[in-house]
């Protein structure tokens, strides 16, 4: 059993697999430190959001260690897997600096350190965003591909789905919050803290994010052809706008 779990992963990505683990190993240690650690940023423990972005990270780094290898230009994507690392790995930092000063990590341009961090983070994610979005277009460029055209199709679209609604990042940055109708860190769902009363526009950007994985993943369970494929991603980015439209007028994912 154990040899056909490593014989799975070893023609895979492995810089971003091992990135991946590291990820959710730093995640860990943020949940414990979420339980036995007394900062707070904003009634919430200042762990609990380096925890989500460790494990929403590792996930990312996770499935595109699983898609790249089906690139022929491998060594684009031996570029791509450094970059990957090396700016989300920014990202991680300036988030866990700011967790430990007991200081909001995003929107925060409260002093000339807080705005440097801020501004960092901005940079990395926005250096990210353009190479995932490079390597979209290595999907459609390249014509044959060693898996079913219904799995490539789910890539490539649940790809462009994904940069959409990483780009709706910069709708909150300029905005400085999530929350429309309210402040940031009203009352919100557990361990995600969505807003339970106002819209959040996290919502939408965590739906349109993990495209990567859901449709995907539909697509492997329920398709059978790539008009399948196209009603899946459909119907999903349809959903996402909703939630996204949802939160725009100020009402919560849940009412």
């Amino acid at each position: 059993m154990f040899d056909n779990f490593f014989n799975f992963f070893k023609d895979k990505n492995e810089p971003l697999l091992l990135y991946a683990l590291l990820c959710f190993t730093g995640g860990f240690i943020c949940l414990l430190l979420s339980k036995y650690s007394d900062i707070q940023v904003s009634g919430v423990s200042a762990w609990s959001k380096p925890f989500k972005f460790f494990i929403s990270i590792g996930v990312f780094a996770f499935t595109m260690a699983l898609y790249l290898v089906y690139l022929d230009n491998q060594r684009q994507v031996t570029f791509y897997s450094r970059s990957f690392i090396v700016f989300l790995s920014i990202e991680l930092l300036m988030i866990i600096v700011q967790s430990a000063r007991g200081r909001k990590s995003h929107y925060n341009i409260d002093t000339p350190l807080d705005r440097i961090i801020f501004a960092l983070m901005g940079l990395s994610i926005t250096a990210i965003l353009i190479h995932t979005l490079f390597i979209t277009c290595l999907f459609f460029i390249q014509q044959q591909f060693s898996v079913g055209d219904e799995i490539i199709l789910a890539i490539k679209l649940s790809l462009i789905i994904m940069v959409i609604f990483m780009l709706e990042g910069y709708i909150m940055v300029n905005i400085s919050k999530h929350t429309i109708g309210a402040e940031d860190f009203t009352k919100g769902i557990p361990a995600l803290n969505w807003s339970k009363n106002y819209g959040d526009l996290r919502v939408a950007h965590f739906f349109g994010m993990h495209a990567l994985q859901i449709i995907p993943f539909l697509t492997f369970v329920l398709a059978n052809t790539k008009r399948d494929v196209y009603v899946i991603s459909v119907l999903y980015f349809v959903f996402v706008t909703f939630t996204f439209v949802q939160a725009w007028q100020g009402k919560p994912l849940i009412q």
